[in-house]
């Protein structure tokens, strides 16, 4: 089977997070620095396979304060932890186009298994020759599985952090090379 490596495009893709804040609010953010490969085998998608390292202290929610004490101790621990990590296991084909990408997500050095729930979205030539690929993928994830239990209870009950984190993903990978595998 002929299989292809893809590099993440980290100008074009985006890692996205919500989580939600004094029980009503929703936060946002992203990470601003990976970087990740895809195999993909166009004949057979289930043999297909994804590979990504997102820099911790690249967490960006638009509040200084708030993205230092994320990097801190109480959260992700940036200077002990410096990286996220995600390596597929598995790939299955789900619903239309859809396909349910499952793997090894890592997080301060402890890791769960997760399943994203993804979509190809197409091919096509950028105006300088280079084929990209683009995909869609959304999961979810309790951030006290992942050692992330830092919260503040409220006057008015409830807690200043959710625990239900929402990952979205939009990534733009470029084409590399071609390579045959023995089946």
């Amino acid at each position: 089977m002929a299989q292809t490596l893809w590099n993440i495009d980290t100008t074009h893709t985006g890692i996205h997070f919500s989580v939600r804040h004094m029980v009503v609010a929703k936060v946002r953010g992203s990470f601003q620095k990976f970087s990740g490969t895809l195999t993909l085998d166009e004949k057979d998608p289930t043999a297909s396979s994804v590979s990504v390292s997102i820099e911790t202290a690249s967490i960006h929610s638009g509040v200084e304060q708030r993205d230092n004490h994320l990097r801190s101790p109480d959260f992700f621990d940036a200077a002990k932890f410096p990286a996220i990590t995600f390596q597929s296991t598995k790939v299955e084909k789900a619903s239309g186009d859809g396909l349910r990408v499952t793997g090894n997500l890592t997080i301060r050095d402890i890791t769960r298994e997760v399943v994203l729930e993804a979509e190809q979205l197409g091919v096509a030539k950028d105006p300088w020759g280079n084929t990209k690929a683009a995909f869609e993928a959304k999961t979810s994830i309790h951030r006290s599985d992942f050692g992330l239990t830092w919260n503040q209870a409220l006057e008015a009950g409830g807690v200043l952090v959710g625990e239900k984190i929402e990952i979205a993903l939009e990534v733009q990978a470029a084409k590399a090379q071609a390579t045959e595998q023995a089946a």
